[in-house]
């Protein structure tokens, strides 16, 4: 195969936990009859609650076909590049077993927001019912995705930002920039069995900008930002569909990936330390293609604004702040109904017969 697919989850497999009923009817078109997939094929999801391998078996379950922990790419998995944070003390945020996430990223030091406020009670004042060892300094944060206690996180969250790392010293807004701060998944809405669109991580980041903002008049500044639509996510799904190809000992390079569901990909504003870059070879695909399916979040008939300065407060575009935007990019290279569709159209362009 010349070409391999980059699958969305949400709102083209699945909405919340129900199958999509044409997700396992393509599924079917892509494996041959002991159960192998016929090209690479990576399942790109933001969601950062859980590790790859309970994923690889929720996939596994739903489409009938044997999914793997190495075909699956979380909205954190970027996060194993980053290794001179690996042994640092990191406060992680978002919901699951974070520890277990972050020690399975290369984390060996990570501190979760329980933990922090069972070793300064007094800092989490919002709740009084829950009112009442010293940790080491913080040396970064890692927003894995949206908490459940909103209120909590962000509270700490600024506490650590604004003392440098040291939680329970007072505020000092002249230290600036803060300490880094990583974030998995931008996604402002997604997708359940709701009739509506869920606030997402997104939601959650632009409430601690604004906080951050009032407080300090200062913006809120990101070492990385990372899941989709981020560029980096999709550099490194490229490097995850190369390392099947070298495994399965396909000889011929894949030129082609195919996003289904997915957007084009979004380069972050600001400058970030991209030495992680040397560890992954160039890019063997020469084009990305992106078919945006019916069932999700996307609505074909959004209008594209033609002012670009307000773009960011249009609905048609809901990515993060620091995201450079071109209109053209919100444009996709197909649109079909759902998943199946997707698959016959790959096939037909690519003219490949399973």
């Amino acid at each position: 195969p010349s070409f391999g697919f980059l699958f969305d989850i949400d709102g083209v497999l699945v909405r919340g936990k129900t199958p999509i009923p044409a997700a396992k009817t393509a599924f079917q078109k892509l494996v041959n009859s002991q159960g192998q997939f016929l090209m690479p094929v990576v399942f790109v999801t933001n969601a950062g609650d859980c590790l790859r391998q309970k994923k690889a078996d929720q996939l596994s379950h739903i489409l009938g076909v044997p999914i793997s922990q190495d075909q699956v790419m979380m909205s954190h998995s970027p996060l194993r590049m980053f290794r001179r944070y690996h042994p640092k003390c990191v406060l992680v945020s978002g919901q699951g077993p974070l520890l277990d996430i972050a020690q399975d990223l290369g984390f060996s030091q990570a501190v979760t927001i329980e933990m922090l406020r069972e070793k300064y009670p007094l800092l989490d004042a919002v709740d009084h019912d829950r009112a009442p060892d010293v940790l080491v300094s913080l040396f970064s944060i890692v927003l894995f995705g949206e908490p459940v206690r909103w209120e909590t996180n962000l509270q700490l969250i600024i506490d650590v930002l604004l003392t440098s790392g040291y939680p329970g010293n007072p505020y000092h807004h002249e230290n600036y920039p803060h300490i880094p701060v990583l974030a998995c998944n931008m996604d402002l809405m997604w997708v359940a069995e709701a009739q509506s669109p869920r606030f997402g991580h997104g939601t959650f980041m632009v409430c601690l900008e604004n906080i951050y903002k009032k407080i300090t008049g200062k913006d809120l500044k990101y070492e990385a930002l990372m899941g989709k639509p981020s560029e980096l996510t999709y550099q490194y799904a490229d490097y995850l569909i190369r390392a099947q190809a070298a495994e399965r000992q396909w000889k011929q390079p894949i030129q082609t990936l195919y996003a289904v569901g997915g957007s084009a990909a979004l380069s972050q504003d600001t400058e970030i330390d991209n030495s992680w870059e040397n560890e992954l070879a160039s890019s063997a695909a020469t084009h990305c293609r992106s078919i945006l399916v019916c069932t999700g979040v996307y609505n074909p008939h959004t209008e594209v604004p033609l002012d670009t300065k307000q773009s960011r407060t249009e609905m048609v575009f809901h990515g993060h702040r620091d995201f450079r935007f071109d209109p053209g990019l919100v444009e996709p290279d197909h649109v079909v109904p759902d998943v199946n569709a997707a698959v016959d159209l790959i096939f037909q362009l690519e003219n490949f017969a399973p």
